[in-house]
């Protein structure tokens, strides 16, 4: 038979265990934070209608979508949860309450060119806030906040959320005369941090855009000013389309400091413009301070219109997406993961010193129902070998189980990382390790075993 070099597609991720339960870990972390605030749990399926995915696609996602005939039917796989949400909303529309709050964690594909640490299969972590027919400002105060929680919870502390609004940024493109120009002007303006101001300028005087270079100038002037909710509140107040914007502004950022964001933890960024064009208010982008090549960690914004292609409700909202598995494989590459973080499949390993395995599965049963994550060592191997197995896969303790355990009914219970070993019951056993499982531990000295 003709061996199949086994192989991982190009911009597919796989992980050996240890760095798959600190994957774990990232995202166990982020379900916690978004509980805190109130999200719900949802998940939608990876394979959708092509019909329903491409309902508001076009452009690069057609070009980046995987798609495929089952018989049939034309079939796709999801390129992000935001659409899938935008179905399901209007699907169970009679089945949910609103504000609708919910959260998801899942895997989405993307055929774009794979590149270091960027994937075409690839964990995201969404929260959205949907209202039925309005949703209040208060809303969109409330993501940086959680934006902010989720990475000090991951032990990052060195970002920036950088905070923008698009009906604030369409009232100054109105004001320098290039309205009819927006998506163009908002694709130039998203290349200023790569390019430099003075190419950037030269974009904005060239083409479709066509300004003359001191409107050019004086417009990445106010965009790049250092507080600019001053500079428009002084200079461009009296401009009702810069007024909506810079109201909702105003209140976003107000609400900021009673949440408990900390002022160096965002601030107002009037370049920040995001390519989707559903955002329609309030827009997030977060960036790593140490690591600026990265780009954006976390980014999102204000919708309203989420379900215009599946219902003729009016379903507003606002959410941001993380993408974990970027963001695992920078706190990988970066050595910020946590190096301490239990990565065993268990808590006990029971070893048994004869091949009784009835007392053995008896004390597993037990550890079990006390709470215990439990593996028995079935293989006929040598009790060095039993033990380097632990030892391997980093179990903190070893139930060990023989004909004189068996006879008094108890069990030697050792604590793999100090060396100390105890002879109890199994419920005393359970208890123990409960108890000392994640204290710190001093190894024990060979005279004092």
């Amino acid at each position: 038979m003709e061996r199949i070099k086994p192989r991982t597609l190009s911009g597919f991720m796989e992980l050996l265990p240890a760095p798959q339960a600190q994957m774990d870990a990232v995202m166990d972390v982020l379900r916690r934070t978004y509980a805190l605030y109130g999200f719900t749990s949802i998940d939608t399926p990876v394979i959708e209608s092509a019909e329903v995915l491409l309902a508001k696609g076009g452009g690069e996602t057609e070009k980046q979508i995987y798609r495929f005939s089952k018989g049939d039917s034309d079939l796709a796989l999801r390129f992000d949860l935001t659409v899938p949400l935008a179905k399901y909303v209007a699907m169970n529309y009679g089945q949910l309450t609103f504000p609708f709050r919910r959260y998801q964690i899942g895997k989405v594909y993307r055929g774009e060119r794979a590149q270091r640490g960027r994937f075409r299969e690839f964990y995201q972590a969404d929260i959205d806030v949907i209202g039925d027919g309005a949703l209040d400002v208060a809303n969109e105060a409330e993501m940086p906040a959680i934006i902010c929680q989720a990475l000090r919870n991951l032990g990052l502390e060195r970002f920036c959320i950088r905070i923008n609004n698009r009906k604030l940024l369409n009232g100054i493109f109105d004001f320098y005369g290039i309205k009819d120009h927006v998506s163009a002007a908002m694709t130039v303006i998203d290349k200023l941090e790569k390019i430099g101001k003075e190419k950037t300028v030269a974009l904005l005087c060239d083409g479709e855009i066509g300004m003359d270079q001191y409107a050019a100038e004086s417009l990445l002037h106010l965009l790049c000013d250092d507080d600019p909710l001053v500079t428009l509140e002084r200079d461009f107040s009296s401009h009702d389309p810069i007024r909506e914007g810079l109201a909702e502004l105003k209140a976003v950022t107000a609400l900021l400091p009673e949440l408990g964001v900390p002022d160096d933890k965002w601030r107002v960024d009037l370049t920040i413009a995001r390519g989707l064009d559903y955002y329609t208010g309030t827009v997030y982008e977060t960036a790593l301070l140490d690591y600026p090549e990265v780009g954006s960690v976390c980014s999102g914004g204000r919708y309203d219109d989420l379900a215009g292609y599946y219902t003729d409700k009016k379903l507003p909202g606002v959410g941001l997406s993380i993408g974990v598995t970027r963001l695992f494989y920078i706190l990988q590459e970066q050595g910020l993961l946590n190096p301490a973080l239990p990565t065993a499949p268990c808590d006990a390993l029971v070893i048994p010193l004869d091949d009784g395995l009835d007392y053995a599965m008896r004390c597993a049963a037990a550890l079990r129902a006390a709470g215990v994550r439990t593996q028995v060592y079935t293989e006929k191997k040598k009790t060095k070998a039993k033990f380097a197995y632990a030892d391997k896969l980093a179990v903190p303790y070893a139930v060990v189980v023989g004909e004189s355990e068996r006879a008094a009914g108890t069990v030697g219970l050792k604590d793999l990382r100090s060396g100390g070993q105890v002879t109890v019951s199994c419920q005393e056993a359970a208890a123990m390790i409960k108890e000392n499982l994640n204290k710190p531990v001093t190894p024990v000295k060979e005279n004092e075993t």
